[in-house]
């Protein structure tokens, strides 16, 4: 072993350091001599890693058993990182202890494999620590960056610490790229317009970077900056910036593929669909080391269909969400899952347009019955009510699918029951129909069933304890102190929950928040800007009701319907009409009906007398008139009681 090992190192010394082709020819070299030359093994390793040649190293790795797989478990984890087995790598990284290079293999693993809350606490851990080279500490700065952003956009945000860009983040174009993104993730895009203008201004002005190299760099923010300008409006800005750039510079296939995407809705003008479709699919498939994320992926796949419905492939988008739809949990609060589903439902609806209405309900509640737990279907329908403001049945729609999931034991169900969007969604409802106290029930509801998790949401928190402040109800302002209570325990410095704090105990015992209450904003000072004489003067403002609001309004029990003007129309008028004179009741009668009829002649008289069913009988004359007109009573004619027997009728 002495004497290959000194062999080695004189055919390493007729090499450059940077010629790893020569060092793997003097690694095989040795390897002759000695098939079992760890050394030699272990070189050749890290000259293939050199030169990028991931599965080779690999291979002489398998090749040297167990024994050179302990000595270069390091070596052996970055290659399997660099291959795309990123399980494989965290483990491998995971079992070195106290080794720096690891924990950097295990950081970048762990990104990779979506795992960004350990990814965050390897960085964190290795900020300061010893022994770190001299741009060791800025590429952990860059990296903790990215995965902040990535927290962010799997909206992890409450793990990230550093919410706002500070100064050094502005002094690298990589550290400002990261920080764009994360305020991309937040949706905060016109501070990310800043911040990429600001990560190109500083790519372009490096000295270190050849011309080729700042190109490689400047594609990736100027795709991102695409994507922020055509979310802010900015389309003459984004189309100009979408011809300057070259999918064929893009060495990354994924950024590639993002670019594409962005680049198709950048032009102002109508492009036709099918040429859309062909365009966004002309971007070759990904590696297995270079996937995007999920986030990415989800996004990328309802492109995708939603370019196949403007291609009219309805039927093939719904069996493909059908299929996806089927293999996944329902109820379900995944936002991928509810956005296939309501691709879905837009296939099966067979519209492009979006506009659906009452003909897309027919179309669509058949599928309810199918899919009763579908979120993403249910929230459609409950769209579509609104869109015809039927808010009843989109009320009712919620609540029975509500019961159901109370009535269920699974605990998921019982999440996505008291699930804060859908709780928003309720109460919106009531809102529009002013059920006050619907809304007060379902907030107290939710706020007490989220009160014993680890992670409440401020956001339904704060519209619960709102709602209960408003009852004079002791027992609301308890439940209303003890929610705002609650989030004091999660954030001591929320003023808001401190307001909330001070105003539900006011009432009940004020000793108890006293302290709190000196804390608070003074009332004199929140109000010195308002002049109160001004306000009287104003007077108060009337709410102006629009067209829709007046036809949906519903008339009072006092109110009483007046009778509308009639206009008449000279041409329709009789020549001797006097408006003055109350026209005959009886004037669209026929003449023998009328009371003023009387008829001409003996006959005529006979018949009316005959016709007078329903008139006023005289008592004194009731029996005179059942017979014939001489007041004497006839008997009537009997059959076969005749005394003179009929003649028959003899043949002519």
């Amino acid at each position: 072993m002495a004497t290959s090992s000194r062999s080695l190192s004189a055919l390493l010394k007729q090499a450059t350091i940077e010629d790893h082709e020569e060092i793997i020819k003097a690694c095989n070299a040795a390897l002759k001599q000695s098939k079992g030359d760890q050394d030699a093994q272990q070189i050749k390793v890290i000259a293939l890693l050199k030169l990028d040649r991931y599965d080779e190293a690999l291979r002489v790795l398998e090749d040297g058993g167990n024994a050179l797989g302990q000595r270069a478990k390091l070596e052996r984890a970055y290659a399997l990182y660099k291959v795309g087995d990123l399980a494989q790598a965290q483990e491998v990284a995971n079992s070195i202890r106290d080794d720096k290079a690891a924990r950097h293999v295990e950081a970048q693993a762990s990104y990779r494999l979506e795992d960004f809350a350990v990814a965050a606490e390897l960085y964190k851990n290795m900020v300061g620590s010893p022994g770190a080279a001299d741009n060791e500490g800025n590429d952990i700065r860059i990296n903790s960056g990215a995965v902040d952003a990535q927290l962010e956009w799997q909206r992890q945000g409450h793990l990230v610490h550093k919410k706002k860009p500070g100064r050094e983040d502005l002094e690298a174009f990589e550290t400002a790229y990261n920080a764009a993104c994360g305020c991309v993730a937040r949706g905060e895009l016109g501070q990310a317009e800043i911040l990429l203008q600001r990560a190109i201004d500083l790519c372009k002005t490096l000295d270190e970077l050849s011309d080729e190299e700042k190109n490689a760099e400047l594609l990736p923010i100027g795709v991102q900056q695409l994507n922020v300008l055509i979310r802010l409006g900015k389309h003459e800005q984004a189309e100009k910036l979408a011809s300057g750039i070259t999918l064929a510079e893009i060495p990354d296939l994924s950024t590639r593929q993002i670019a594409q995407n962005n680049k198709l809705p950048a032009a102002r003008r109508p492009i036709n669909p099918y040429l859309s479709h062909r365009l966004f699919h002309s971007v070759p498939s990904l590696p297995k080391f270079d996937k995007l994320f999920s986030f990415q992926a989800g996004t990328m796949k309802r492109n995708e269909f939603t370019l196949d419905l403007q291609a009219s492939k309805f039927q093939g988008v719904a069996d493909s969400t059908d299929k996806l739809l089927s293999t996944g949990p329902s109820p379900s609060l995944s936002t991928d899952v509810n956005c296939i589903s309501v691709i879905n439902v837009a296939a099966h609806a067979r519209s492009q347009s979006g506009h659906l209405g009452k003909v897309g309900l027919k179309q669509v509640l058949p599928l309810l019955e199918k899919r009763p737990s579908d979120i993403g279907l249910i929230l459609t329908i409950v769209q579509l009510y609104a869109l015809t403001n039927n808010h009843g049945s989109a009320i009712t729609l919620l609540e029975s699918f509500f019961k159901r999931l109370e009535e269920s034991t699974s605990p998921s169900d019982q999440d996505v029951r008291f699930a804060p969007g859908l709780v928003a969604v309720l109460t919106s409802l009531y809102t529009l129909q002013g059920r006050k106290s619907h809304i007060k029930e379902e907030l107290a509801k939710a706020a007490s069933y989220w009160r014993h998790k680890s992670k409440p949401s401020t956001a339904l928190f704060r519209a619960a304890g709102l709602s209960l402040l408003e009852s004079p109800d002791q027992q609301d302002l308890k439940i209303a102190g003890d929610i705002f209570d609650t989030l004091r325990e999660h954030n001591p410095a929320d003023r808001f929950a401190a307001a909330g704090q001070v105003a539900a105990n006011a009432m009940l015992d004020y000793s108890r928040v006293e302290a709190e209450a000196e804390k608070l904003t003074p009332v004199n000072r929140l109000t010195a800007g308002i002049d109160v004489l001004a306000l009287e003067e104003a007077g108060i403002p009337q709410i102006v009701s629009t067209a829709s609001d007046a036809a949906t309004r519903k008339r009072g029990l006092d109110e009483k319907a007046k009778p509308a003007k009639k206009r008449f129309r000279k041409s329709r008028l009789p020549k001797e009409h006097d408006q003055n004179k109350a026209p005959d009741p009886e004037r669209w009668l026929p003449l023998r009906d009328r009371s003023t009829y009387r008829p001409k002649g003996k006959k005529g008289k006979q018949k009316a007398a005959a016709l007078t069913q329903g008139g006023i009988v005289d008592k004194a004359t009731e029996g005179l008139n059942m017979g014939g007109a001489d007041g004497v009573v006839k008997p009537a004619n009997v059959v076969g009681s005749s005394s003179k027997p009929k003649k028959k009728k003899g043949k002519k």
